[in-house]
């Protein structure tokens, strides 16, 4: 089978049976394209061997491509090639013993208390899609969600009285989050005003939560669009994505107290090894403070 089709059967698998987002699906398929385009678009996957793989590696790393980068796309190429070897196009695997690059971990960037208000203050209340904005905010971060965990969300996920939320999340695995109270009251506020347009904006997709003037259903690069504007109008300077409030979320609620397993369960994570990063954030923050208060610490 050639590489080209054997990538096709895996973009739809991880779409239609795995219910990875859209996202996720185009990031592989950009990862993947480029192994095709390296490699050639005739070449079978079975003539895909352990040396063309590390040849491969290596043209990236001679482009400048970070180490971080090229182990993300080789772990994109593990995946493809064990649902190879899972379907029989292949019977061998030939990235199972290819061993990543070291890289530095990073601490993820996150908002304070302080910048997190402002941010979630800037959009008001003035207009509809101006109470949609604060709500997006504010669920993202009073749940810790992935963004597109909130652009699935549908009237069925909400249980406003109950204060919690059904996230439907990677591999279609539910979990319930609750909501606080800031977010309960924007989110009705929202609803309100969405329920009063109703009548002024098409309605091809009433389902989802969250929707733009024309009735659909927002999709994550909408949802980065309004936080990238709602940084600006609160001065807010850093580099921050959707899922910078999902490490605020995590960071903040460690800071105040909160059980690392119990994080863990919020989030969504499988192994209890990804959620420890935010330990590293909470520890920097209580050195920081140590060294502020203690009279002997410098």
């Amino acid at each position: 089978m050639k590489l080209s089709e054997a990538i096709e059967q895996f973009l739809k698998n991880l779409a239609e049976e795995r219910g990875l987002s859209e996202h996720t699906v185009r990031a592989y398929q950009a990862d993947l394209k480029q192994l095709a385009d390296n490699l050639g678009p005739d070449k079978t996957v079975g003539e895909v061997d352990a040396l063309a793989i590390r040849s491969y590696r290596a043209a990236l790393l001679e482009q400048g491509i970070s180490s971080r980068s090229a182990n993300r796309k080789l772990s994109a190429l593990r995946s493809f090639f064990k649902f190879a070897q899972r379907r029989g196009i292949v019977e061998a695997n030939p990235t199972s013993n290819l061993q990543s690059a070291k890289v530095p971990r990073r601490l993820p960037v996150f908002l304070d208390v302080e910048e997190m208000r402002r941010l979630l203050e800037a959009p008001g209340n003035s207009t509809w899609y101006a109470a949609r904005d604060r709500a997006i905010l504010e669920t993202l971060y009073s749940t810790g969600m992935r963004v597109s965990e909130l652009c699935r969300l549908t009237p069925d996920c909400l249980d406003l009285e109950g204060a919690v939320a059904t996230a439907h999340g990677k591999g279609k695995k539910e979990r319930i989050v609750p909501l606080g109270r800031f977010a309960i009251m924007a989110l009705r506020k929202y609803l309100e005003a969405r329920a009063a347009l109703s009548p002024h904006i098409g309605q091809r997709e009433t389902e989802a939560i969250f929707i733009n003037k024309n009735g659909t259903r927002l999709t994550d690069r909408s949802v980065r669009r309004i936080l990238k504007r709602s940084c600006r109008d609160a001065g807010i300077r850093k580099h921050v994505s959707p899922h910078t409030l999902r490490h605020s979320f995590a960071t903040h609620m460690l800071d105040a107290g909160a059980e690392l397993r119990s994080v863990q369960e919020l989030l969504g994570h499988e192994d209890l090894s990804t959620t420890q990063i935010y330990t590293h954030l909470t520890t920097s923050r209580l050195k920081e403070i140590y060294e502020k208060a203690h009279p002997r610490a410098v």
